[in-house]
């Protein structure tokens, strides 16, 4: 039986991959908010409510290494103009286990409904916390197949002090299940600091996102998160 895209997702939480076949698995999505593209290791998953001979034939008819194929800006232009979604960038992604104790951060939780960092992420997640410590904010919500996910913005005057590195480490303390984090790899600072603080990169990831007009785009966001 084909596994859901939350299983897949669990199981590289614990460090076990799709087999490194070349092949590419496809799943249901688990929302209608979400559907996309997840790249491990000589293994793809494609999870969309799309038809999976589609999906098969359209990477048959690339002209590039199957293994990048799920990748290949063609691959992905055709997925966006089939589903008439909208993407904005292809992410790392980065899952790191829960920490035991209270954070090493004086942490105040946002209880403003119509807090601008709440505002935003309800449009990607569900089940949205937010916290503010001085200079920056860490958010945490269930976005792509259920998981739990982390951002966290730090402001100008703050930057290059560690404040990044130290949000994201004390949302480790904040749960009980694996933390996942989606960063651009250009943004080598905000990379480093999820690395310093033990989050760990399983792959990559393009989300294709039902269209929402006036969202922000998160690049701008990922920006913002310095160390």
């Amino acid at each position: 039986m084909t596994e859901t895209l939350r299983e897949i997702l669990d199981a590289a939480a614990r460090g076990v991959f799709p087999p490194a076949d070349g092949r590419t698995t496809v799943v249901r999505q688990e929302c209608h908010r979400d559907a996309g593209v997840l790249s491990f290791t000589a293994h793809s998953v494609v999870f969309t409510d799309e038809d999976p001979d589609w999906v098969h034939a359209t990477l048959r008819g690339l002209d590039c290494d199957a293994l990048a194929a799920t990748m290949n800006p063609r691959f992905l232009t055709a997925f966006l103009d089939r589903t008439g979604r909208r993407a904005e960038t292809i992410d790392a992604l980065l899952v790191a286990d829960p920490l035991p104790g209270a954070p090493p951060l004086a942490l105040t939780e946002v209880a403003d409904a119509g807090h601008p960092r709440l505002a935003y992420a309800r449009g990607r997640r569900d089940d949205v916390r937010a916290w503010t410590a001085r200079g920056g904010v860490l958010v945490t919500g269930r976005g792509v197949g259920g998981r739990l996910e982390v951002s966290v913005e730090v402001d100008e005057d703050v930057r290059h002090r560690g404040l990044g590195r130290a949000l994201v480490t004390a949302a480790r303390h904040l749960v009980e299940e694996p933390l996942w984090a989606q960063v651009s790899p250009g943004n080598a600072r905000s990379m480093r600091a999820f690395q310093a603080a033990g989050y760990r990169p399983v792959g990559a990831e393009a989300v294709l996102l039902a269209p929402t007009p006036g969202v922000l785009d998160r690049s701008a966001e990922d920006a913002r998160v310095t160390e």
